[in-house]
């Protein structure tokens, strides 16, 4: 059985999937662009947007009852790889040890022009 999971403290779906999706004791958390849910808007820079990228993702984590703490896995989309330490430093912020399993990508564009991308899969028993 898989339930949905929905909270407008981050950005509503802007697509055809669910900001987060609970099977059992795992919860996927799509992945999160560092829109602001209230203006929907993308901050200037990487910073802003990494940060953004976890408060969206703490948030949904709440939601589903969890918290990043939880987290087993996260990938990281990055339009330019020379971003790559900063996210790190920042992820440091929010995630704490032993971290979650993770990959990092180069790509090409990301949504809105974003210039990071993460999702995570957290795990609860």
């Amino acid at each position: 059985m898989k339930t949905a999971i929905q909270t407008r403290d981050a950005p509503e779906a802007i697509g055809t999937y669910s900001q987060a999706v609970r099977a059992d004791d795992t919860v996927y958390l799509s992945g999160q662009i560092g829109l602001d849910p209230a203006t929907m808007q993308l901050p200037e820079g990487i910073d802003g947007q990494t940060h953004r990228v976890f408060r969206n993702l703490a948030a949904v984590a709440t939601a589903a009852g969890s918290s990043l703490d939880q987290a087993v896995r996260m990938t990281v989309y990055l339009t330019d790889l020379a971003h790559f330490a900063r996210v790190n430093e920042i992820m440091a912020q929010y995630v704490r040890e032993p971290f979650p399993a993770r990959a990092a990508i180069g790509v090409s564009g990301l949504p809105r022009g974003a210039l990071v991308e993460i999702d995570a899969i957290l795990h609860s028993g």
